[in-house]
């Protein structure tokens, strides 16, 4: 390698890139990354110049590492078509609309300032799964790059051909009330617009551009975006609050009361909207979302089906794509909608527009639609420390013993274990509908905790525990990042 050139290989995660500028990458290894990214689309579309759609986010140093990234692709021979500031989701949907071969989106998504990264994909609509992540870290750290003769040039106004797609075929009837929450991030740009253009009445919220994100950073996990949208709702006595993280491809939903709801629960939501009129859908989710899809009526009812996938939003927009599945869901906020509905990747803007339609479609208030589906107890998510090099082994220890303890009908709070599911880990059902989950985080040294139940609090907190004393008898684990 040269010597100048900074790339930390840590930063290729499961499904895309990520690094703090310039500590861990500097531009010389961002267009070596755009080096190995072209050498990969090369080799997988077969062509000598592919069709690369480019676009990147709001921060101060987005346009640095993209012209850095448009240098290594374009060395290779990939024909650039940058369509300037994006969302994720609007880089994705450039690859539909001019037929590219693959996409790179300049973005940390939610990260804190200083982070930089790229999303990459190359079949339409999903993006890099661990393995294609794992073959472009090989092919950018041993810089074995193809060369060629690329080209790029700037597409122009495509913000609003982007806009338009969702307004267009999205109008509602009702005027529905909505505070827009961006966090200062780039959704600023898109999610007003948008919703005001399907026939909301849109509250702007944090939605001027602002890269030092003065208040918090765009995330619809962030306890402080959260309260500020909760507040705004009552305050404007709005219908419903939607925020949106940095890049666009994930929403967080407040009720009209100011309270959160819980992303896998408004899946469930939409999805139960959904089977009315599309009967015998298959519906995907990840395995820390709510057991209440297994025996919703209404879903059962329209001969629906749910299938429980791994955690992360390339497995989830991976298994809609090859079960054909109408939507999938993920309890950190990615949706995916496949035709008609979409193209079958994360677009928050989208999503919130489901929600719009949940609305629209029914005479009652989100708070009101909420309490058509049970309450249930449920953990947060849990992460108790792990080291990288014990996580995946001690998790296949735990699954064997779940199995054994099945197997002896060993009963937990005098309920005997009735499913387990090892797609993802290990996540165990009883017969009430009570479960707990077990398994490594994807991007850090811990394991990820979660159980729910829909009898009682207490439990929940009983499968917790019995989760925890297998846990802490291998003696592999430390702290959890949080108590309940």
């Amino acid at each position: 390698m040269s010597i100048n050139l900074k790339i930390d290989p840590y930063g290729f995660r499961e499904y895309d890139a990520r690094w703090l500028y310039e500590k861990d990458i500097n531009l010389l290894g961002i267009t070596n990354l755009g080096k190995g990214l072209g050498t990969q689309i090369t080799k997988e579309t077969n062509k000598k110049n592919p069709k690369v759609i480019v676009g990147h986010d709001y921060r101060s140093y987005s346009e640095d590492i993209k012209a850095a990234l448009k240098k290594g692709l374009v060395s290779t021979g990939c024909y650039v078509e940058d369509v300037g500031l994006s969302l994720s989701p609007m880089v994705y949907f450039a690859q539909f609309h001019f037929n590219s071969d693959a996409v790179a989106m300049v973005t940390a998504s939610h990260n804190d300032n200083g982070w930089t990264g790229v999303k990459m994909g190359i079949r339409k609509g999903l993006t890099h799964a661990p393995e294609e992540m794992r073959e472009l870290k090989e092919l950018t750290l041993s810089e074995n790059f193809v060369n060629g003769q690329g080209q790029e040039k700037k597409i122009e106004n495509f913000q609003d051909i982007y806009k338009q797609s969702l307004i267009d075929k999205n109008k509602i009837k009702k005027k529905i009330k909505a505070v827009v929450a961006c966090g200062n991030g780039t959704a600023g740009i898109f999610a007003p617009d948008i919703l005001r253009g399907i026939g909301c009445d849109v509250i702007e919220l944090d939605c001027n551009l602002d890269w030092t994100f003065p208040k918090y950073n765009p995330n619809p996990e962030d306890l402080k975006m959260l309260h500020a949208i909760s507040d705004a709702v009552k305050k404007n006595n709005a219908d419903i609050g939607f925020g949106f993280d940095g890049d666009g491809d994930r929403v967080g939903v407040i009720d009209n009361d100011g309270n959160e709801i819980f992303s896998d629960k408004i899946g469930l939501l939409i999805a139960r909207s959904l089977s009315n009129k599309y009967k015998n859908s298959v519906f995907v989710v990840d395995v820390k979302s709510t057991g209440l899809y297994a025996n919703d009526k209404l879903l059962n009812s329209n001969k629906c089906k749910t299938i429980y996938w791994k955690t992360g939003h390339s497995h989830i927009k991976r298994k809609v794509n090859n079960e054909n599945a109408l939507a999938g869901f993920e309890k950190s906020g990615h949706f995916f909608f496949n035709e008609p509905l979409g193209y079958g990747y994360d677009d928050g803007i989208n999503s919130a527009i489901q929600v719009c339609h949940l609305l629209d479609n029914q005479d009652k208030k989100m708070n009101e639609i909420i309490k058509e589906i049970p309450k249930t107890f449920q953990t947060p998510t849990m992460a108790p420390y792990c080291k990288d090099e014990d996580k995946y082994a001690l998790v296949d220890k735990i699954v064997k013993d779940i199995e054994k303890l099945k197997n002896e009908k060993v009963k937990i709070d005098n309920q005997e274990i009735e499913e387990i599911l090892t797609v993802n880990g290990v996540r165990f059902s009883f017969k009430d509908g009570s479960w707990g989950l077990i398994r490594a985080s994807s991007n850090k040294p811990s394991l990820v905790i979660v159980t729910e139940s829909p009898t009682s609090d207490d439990r929940k907190l009983k499968i917790f525990r019995f989760i925890d004393s297998l846990l802490q008898k291998t003696g592999k684990i430390g702290e959890y990042d949080q108590k309940i």
